[in-house]
């Protein structure tokens, strides 16, 4: 059955009511700095309303944002792939979040859901669920990595259990690939994107996904958000913060349908660091916790090797 405007609707006091529990809860967890909302509009279609929050105790600087933007022509970045929507009419809807700690030990991540609807003729001709989270860690601890990745794949199990986890957690080590770096951009999630089999059971996933980042995120903050660290440890972690903004700016395909559908570049662009540093041939020393973090940036089984 095509998709309603009450079942769009439905997605999207959902994503309002996440952008706003998350904020919450990372607020409690930093203790000191609080969102600052930045409502905007589109004249083409739409809107949203980007949230970050900076110097913080905790976190540097995060960003959160809920978009609700349409029109009436796809970019090339998505009707090239999906030929059968060229001259439908879209609207797009979804929170996106990347959250950059101030501690080198506590990992920067990402999440994001969202949901997509195309129109002709008044009448709904294709709609689909995508999303996930990753996490980016400069000095990974293994029982980190291990929570992480119990988390993305207990939150699977009422949606195809383990199938799901592995076909979702391989989208996310392929999809976060930096290839001209030949490593991955951490260890990974989950990652998935036109999914519309069934409504319900899609919505629910992306609820269990959406619903779970908090529970997957928030017990590393409290492990990490308190370990000592220097000046090289800081250098370190914002050397990596590089490789990051390479792979936002050159592979995201997020980042590149928001700028070609006329989207707003502050908002699209709330993913990079508030400092980072380029060093020219940067390598670590052999056998020092900085070379460590090269055996976890590939596709690992993490739950098999450290569980």
């Amino acid at each position: 059955m095509p998709e309603s405007d009450q079942d769009f609707d439905r997605v999207r006091a959902y994503l309002t009511g996440l952008q706003d529990r998350i904020c919450a809860a990372v607020e409690q967890a930093d203790g000191r700095a609080r969102f600052a909302e930045d409502l905007w509009s589109r004249a083409e279609g739409g809107g949203g309303r980007t949230r970050i929050l900076r110097d913080g105790d905790v976190f540097e600087q995060a960003g959160i944002g809920f978009s609700d933007v349409s029109g009436n022509k796809l970019p090339p970045s998505a009707s090239a792939s999906r030929p059968e929507l060229a001259g439908a009419s879209w609207r797009a809807i979804g929170v996106s979040l990347v959250f950059h700690p101030r501690n080198p030990y506590l990992p920067t991540t990402h999440a994001n859901v969202r949901h997509f609807r195309a129109m002709r003729d008044g009448k709904t001709v294709a709609s689909w669920f995508g999303g996930g989270f990753d996490l980016t860690p400069f000095y990974p601890f293994d029982e980190d990595v291990l929570h992480w990745h119990r988390t993305a794949r207990a939150l699977c199990e009422p949606f195809g259990g383990q199938a799901r986890y592995d076909d979702h957690k391989r989208w996310c080590d392929e999809y976060f690939f930096v290839k001209h770096r030949n490593e991955t951009r951490g260890i990974g999630g989950l990652f998935f994107d036109d999914l519309s089999a069934d409504f319900e059971d899609d919505f629910g996933y992306l609820r269990a996904v959406g619903d779970g980042f908090l529970d997957a995120y928030l017990p590393i903050v409290e492990r990490r958000k308190d370990t000592t660290y220097g000046e090289r440890e800081r250098e370190f972690q914002l050397y990596r913060r590089g490789r990051y903004v390479e792979f936002n700016l050159v592979l995201d395909r997020g980042t590149l349908f928001g700028l070609q559908s006329g989207g707003r570049s502050e908002s699209i662009l709330m993913s990079l660091p508030p400092l980072v540093r380029w060093e020219y041939g940067f390598t670590p020393a052999p056998g020092s916790a900085e070379a460590r973090l090269a055996d976890y940036l590939r596709p690992r089984d993490w739950l098999s090797e450290l569980g």
